[in-house]
């Protein structure tokens, strides 16, 4: 079920926080939905993704209502979650919370998945960075969030996303991007103008002052992701961080 997972022992007796990034594999989807697909608005059965997702949060030892996902936008807009959704999530593209035993979640097939966590404050939040997200400052935004809830030391886990070598764009959205940040600039396998907004985010995270963990991976290279830019019509994988209060 898990492209990658990690775990970390906290400063609570027998507290871990831990961080994964799904794959495809083990899923209900078919088609072009085929595996783990986890968005439930790209078009696939709704049916189909609730089981997925239900999957997601038994795997997290969780009831399915304690995995908590947001409506994302391309924004900037950040909000504490203090456990499940009263409704529809919102409109927004980052979460943090102080709760334990909940999983905030971020949804992606190209952009990049952030995970943000203190482990010694007991603070944590899920980021979802487009090339969009990244010009408008949502990863300065959610670390901002995190210190509002107490965070002192905030570390980001950074998970697989599109290269800059497969993201290729028209010049002056190359030119745009890499004004806003130096780090994103980048050139295609074919040497024509592109974007790496990976490297943009860890570039925004290191001027924050976060400790970063880059977890390696291109989604349109990789069969075990999600990809837009590969597949067009696709899912969505996850990118999941929990504070469990006692070891399962």
């Amino acid at each position: 079920m898990f492209y990658w997972r990690s775990s970390i022992d906290t400063d609570a007796a027998g507290g871990t926080v831990e961080l994964g990034f799904t794959g495809r594999s083990a899923g209900r989807g078919s088609g072009p939905y085929a595996g783990l697909n986890l968005g439930g608005h790209v078009g696939d059965d709704a049916d189909d993704v609730e089981d997925n997702r239900r999957a997601l949060a038994a795997e997290l030892d969780l009831s399915r209502e304690r995995v908590v996902f947001m409506n994302q936008v391309h924004g900037t807009d950040v909000v504490e979650v203090a456990g499940p959704w009263a409704g529809d999530p919102p409109p927004v593209d980052a979460i943090v919370t102080r709760a334990a035993d909940l999983a905030v979640a971020v949804l992606v097939a190209d952009c990049v998945p952030v995970l943000l966590h203190d482990d010694t404050a007991g603070v944590l939040g899920a980021v979802h960075s487009g090339r969009p997200g990244m010009l408008s400052g949502i990863i300065g935004r959610a670390v901002d969030a995190m210190r509002d809830l107490g965070a002192r030391s905030v570390s980001a886990t950074v998970g697989p996303s599109v290269c800059g070598r497969c993201y290729e764009v028209p010049e002056d959205m190359a030119r745009a991007a890499a004004a806003a940040t130096p780090a994103s600039a980048a050139r295609s396998w074919t040497g024509t103008p592109a974007i790496d907004v990976a490297a943009g985010v860890v570039e925004q995270l290191a001027s924050a002052g976060v400790g970063i963990q880059w977890v390696p991976g291109c989604t349109r290279e990789s069969d075990d992701l999600y990809s837009y830019r590969r597949d067009g019509r696709t899912g969505r994988f996850a990118g999941v961080a929990l504070r469990r209060t006692v070891q399962a």
